[in-house]
């Protein structure tokens, strides 16, 4: 694995030091800045390069979620994992549409904070049993986004993303026209699926074509 860059957000310093003892023995994973509030952080995302934000719902000012939501529309290339001993179902279900790449409560043993650092940072989502179930009575309440408005849910360079996919183009394409790499088209396209609450790209076509996103 390579090597990947921590930013820890927590008003609490014992709790910010707690973690980065449980990380300190991991090699491929370097702790390269810390904040006790979500502005703080913005700052040092405009000057470094991080790979995953961990982060508390409950800060100072800016939430958790905010600042998840602040992450995922500016920087997409960098993952959110929710730390929190917020664990019911609103504050989960906010999260993930914020773009949060995982969620763990914050009683959560460090072998399994590490295992979810490594698949966040492998391009995957991870949450553990307990979060899984608060999601999935969530979807079954009719609370995660799927059929909703795109134009009510993503970001306007989002709904850009997804309109050129659905018309056709390529991430390389898409990347030329946006003038942006073809990693940050790919994190859009992965953001898009978690606020749409979507499986696969063919569902980003239907829904696209479903909201009159594209024309046919």
């Amino acid at each position: 694995m390579k090597e990947v860059k921590i930013a820890l957000v927590d008003d609490h310093k014992m709790f910010r030091d707690g973690i980065k003892s449980v990380l300190s023995d991991e090699k491929c994973i370097k702790i390269e800045a810390e904040a006790g509030n979500a502005e703080e952080i913005i700052e040092v995302l405009k000057h470094k390069t991080i790979d995953i934000v961990i982060t508390d719902i409950g800060l100072p000012g800016m939430s958790g979620i905010e600042l998840c939501r602040h992450i995922t529309d500016n920087y997409p290339g960098v993952k959110v994992l929710i730390l929190s001993m917020h664990n019911n179902e609103e504050f989960v279900m906010n999260s993930i549409k914020s773009g949060a790449g995982g969620y763990l409560p914050k009683e959560t043993g460090h072998e399994e904070l590490i295992y979810a650092l490594r698949k966040i940072s492998e391009g995957d989502i991870y949450f553990n049993h307990n979060i899984s179930q608060t999601i999935i009575k969530g979807y079954q309440r009719g609370e995660n986004a799927v059929g909703e408005n795109p134009s009510e849910v993503l970001s306007q360079r989002e709904l850009e993303v997804l309109k050129l996919y659905a018309e056709g183009y390529t991430n390389s394409e898409i990347a030329e026209k946006l003038f942006i790499s073809v990693r940050t088209v790919e994190s859009h396209k992965t953001h898009i699926l978690q606020k749409l609450g979507l499986k696969s790209q063919v569902d980003l076509v239907k829904i696209a074509i479903k909201h009159k996103i594209i024309q046919l």
